[in-house]
């Protein structure tokens, strides 16, 4: 993904297509394409937390949520936070009782064995696990993805 913020071509596609698009949409560190696409200046967005800090980078206020929705932008934490999206956006394209029937239908009724599932809720020493098995060196990496794009 840190590739696609050197990839000009990429990201005009991504800004042409939102020209027109109903929504612009992006789950985990899929924020950071449309942040350096311009998409997300003065916008609230979400990202997994591990990354959230970059935001700014791309002109982007945190918000510390599973879904964020500004205007036509819908951003989604890590990638779990998808289905949440997912049915976010099914309930803004077809109603809220189409999203309820959806989320029925694939019985999603989450119970997690183990709440660790947020930094708010996870022991230091699991965060630390988490950052150590290379968030930091793909934080780093995504800082100079986003320095290399937002320069030109």
């Amino acid at each position: 993904m840190v590739d696609a913020f050197c990839d000009r071509e990429t990201i005009e596609f991504v800004r042409r297509q939102a020209r027109t698009a109903k929504y612009v949409t992006s789950v985990c560190t899929g924020a950071f394409v449309l942040g350096v696409a311009g998409l997300l200046k003065g916008r609230r967005a979400t990202t997994h937390w591990a990354f959230a800090d970059l935001l700014p980078l791309v002109g982007a206020t945190h918000e510390k949520a599973r879904v964020v929705e500004d205007g036509n932008v819908i951003t989604a934490a890590g990638v779990s936070s998808g289905i949440d999206f997912a049915f976010s956006v099914a309930a803004e394209i077809a109603g809220e009782t189409a999203a309820r029937t959806i989320q029925l239908g694939i019985e999603y009724d989450p119970a997690p064995p183990f709440d660790s599932g947020s930094p708010d809720r996870a022991s230091a020493a699991i965060k630390s696990a988490v950052l150590a098995e290379g968030y930091n060196e793909s934080m780093s990496a995504y800082r100079a993805g986003i320095d290399r794009a937002t320069r030109r």
